[in-house]
């Protein structure tokens, strides 16, 4: 069963993490919104999704304010992965994992994804974001490996999935995790890549 846990990781800093159905502040979600959604546009209700609840979520706090975040939620048995990209009407949607329901797939370093079946468990990451400012002192790291940590502990060993944005993806590389298929756009956001990482209790890597 997951347990939330605090840990300083230096002074003035806190890493947090909380599973499904915990109780997460405006404050969190309002670091969300000032790292995802408000450069593009966005109102501040965008900063929520419809299955918040089901999802593991991490963030940093620097005295007592979120600073970086990240969330990853257990993609149902029933599902490619396909989801609304906001909880607001006539949101735009993310689109399908590929591998989770075709066999073949190939990422960038020519590796053959397992088959569809013995990818499931399949977990994403999702609303990934550092404020300006803050960025630089390794916090995304500390978020991405306690989701994937937490995974783990919650769901077993899994197949982690996400969908990045350019700019975003020397990052996710440096954390072990690798591209496939091609570039597409997701409406109001931009362009985006998929990419992969198995999940066990020895893939995990800190440091950024």
């Amino acid at each position: 069963m997951f347990k939330d846990a605090i840990r300083q990781i230096m002074e003035g800093a806190v890493l947090h993490s909380i599973g499904p159905n915990g109780t997460l502040s405006e404050s969190y979600y309002i670091a969300r919104f000032k790292t995802l959604r408000e450069p593009l546009g966005f109102p501040i209700s965008a900063a929520k999704l419809p299955d918040d609840k089901q999802a593991i979520h991490a963030w940093v706090e620097e005295n007592n304010k979120p600073v970086s975040v990240g969330r990853i939620h257990l993609i149902p048995e029933d599902s490619s992965g396909s989801c609304s990209d906001t909880s607001d009407a006539n949101s735009t949607s993310c689109p399908d994992f590929l591998p989770l329901n075709q066999e073949g797939c190939i990422d960038s370093l020519g590796n053959i994804l397992p088959n569809f079946n013995s990818i499931r468990p399949a977990v994403q990451i999702r609303q990934m974001g550092t404020i300006i400012g803050y960025q630089r002192k390794g916090y995304a790291s500390l978020v991405l490996n306690e989701l994937e940590i937490s995974a783990v502990k919650l769901w077993g060993s899994c197949t982690g999935l996400l969908q990045a944005r350019r700019a975003a993806i020397p990052f996710y590389e440096s954390q072990g995790w690798v591209s496939f298929g091609e570039e597409y756009m997701i409406d109001g956001i931009g362009p985006h890549i998929s990419m992969w990482k198995p999940l066990t209790n020895n893939s995990q890597k800190g440091g950024e």
